[in-house]
């Protein structure tokens, strides 16, 4: 018979774009005011993959990936997908902007063998969480490093954003194994 499991444990990531560097900052400062600090930024890169933004966010895109220190429960991530689309709502309201989306937060999970994103839009690979959520599965760790899927977005594909995730990944092994060794001392 199987027996219903905690989720595992997890490390907030978030995704910010936008052709604005103060736009970032202040996504940043806020992500950090809600979230708490973080254990790992990414260099900004060019965000050229796709032309579906220009229309809403303008060109010369460019992007920061944020991993949080804490530790979070799986099941945070419908939540955290609505408090970054009432970010963006924030910005774009602020008017300080030309372009109707200024920012664009995509909050994912870090997993030992997955890195998940949530979205909106329901596609064939994603599951329905709640409230309007779905999760995706963007990348497997397999053979020591994370991989693709057939629908992995090209700029998780980049051998440079993998890298940085399999870093993360590696604090996030650091994190479970002093928990773990907590544990197994609390049980003892």
């Amino acid at each position: 018979m199987s027996v219903p499991r905690e989720p595992v444990w997890s490390l907030l990531v978030v995704a910010c774009f936008s052709r604005h560097a103060s736009a970032l900052d202040w996504a940043e400062a806020q992500l950090t005011n809600e979230f708490g600090s973080i254990l790992l930024k990414s260099q900004d890169f060019s965000f050229h993959h796709t032309t579906y933004y220009e229309s809403t966010m303008g060109t010369q895109l460019v992007k920061r990936l944020l991993v949080f220190d804490s530790m979070v429960v799986a099941d945070c991530l419908p939540d955290v997908k609505h408090f970054t689309i009432g970010l963006e709502k924030t910005l774009a309201a602020g008017s300080a902007y030309a372009e109707s989306r200024p920012i664009n937060l995509d909050p994912g999970l870090l997993q030992l063998g997955k890195f998940l994103l949530a979205s909106t839009k329901d596609q064939t690979q994603r599951i329905f969480l709640r409230d309007g959520i779905f999760a995706e599965v963007t990348l497997r760790f397999q053979g020591g490093a994370f991989d693709v899927w057939p629908w992995t977005y090209a700029d998780y594909r980049e051998e440079s954003v993998r890298a940085f995730l399999n870093q993360a990944r590696a604090l996030l092994y650091e994190k479970v194994a002093l928990v773990r060794k907590s544990l197994k001392k609390t049980q003892d």
